[in-house]
């Protein structure tokens, strides 16, 4: 849970940074982006078969491949959700005298919330299951307990770990809903 939880604090972080960035240097947005399309098509067992090579086992591999799996989508929400607010909106803002910060802040982040949210709530479920998978690579959690019951054919040990994990997920979905409900009033 401590993996799950400190991978996804920090993805919401520097996701919603660097999709602030993003939006206003393009050259960093493009390949930012270009590198999100691609880590989708990748399935996480071979993100971990590339990665343990350089970065060995352990919690601290396990946390790089969470978190760049789980920092992407949320750039590029971020990114689609503060680029594609509508140009009379921004033209107005600044037709009033807002700065750059004050459109982000009054203007884009309100219109780009259901987007931001969208990609939040995406990596929250990817963390979550990254987080059983690299129990392959030392991380630990309830992936440890899954892989032990499932290379035993303990059946109670998969579901001790396997319950949990729906539940967190489900917890997950269902908190950053209230959440998004919060900030979308």
């Amino acid at each position: 849970m401590e993996l799950v939880v400190t991978s996804l604090i920090f993805s919401i972080f520097f996701g919603i940074f660097f999709g602030v960035i993003s939006i206003y240097y393009e050259s960093f947005s493009k390949p930012i982006i270009t590198i999100a399309n691609i880590m989708y098509s990748i399935p996480a067992l071979v993100i971990i078969s590339l990665i343990v090579p350089i970065l060995g086992l352990g919690y601290f591999p396990a946390f790089f491949i969470i978190f760049f799996g789980s920092f992407l989508p949320i750039v590029k929400n971020t990114h689609i959700g503060l680029k594609n607010i509508n140009n009379g909106l921004i033209d107005a803002a600044e037709g009033m005298g807002l700065t750059k910060w004050q459109i982000i802040k009054y203007i884009r982040f309100p219109n780009a919330y259901p987007s931001i949210f969208a990609g939040i709530k995406f990596s929250s479920i990817l963390i979550n299951g990254m987080a059983i998978i690299t129990a392959l690579i030392g991380s630990g959690g309830l992936g440890r307990v899954i892989f032990e019951g499932l290379t035993s054919f303990n059946s109670k040990k998969i579901f001790l770990g396997t319950i949990p994990a729906v539940f967190i997920a489900i917890f997950l979905e269902l908190f950053f809903n209230q959440l998004e409900k919060k900030f979308t009033r």
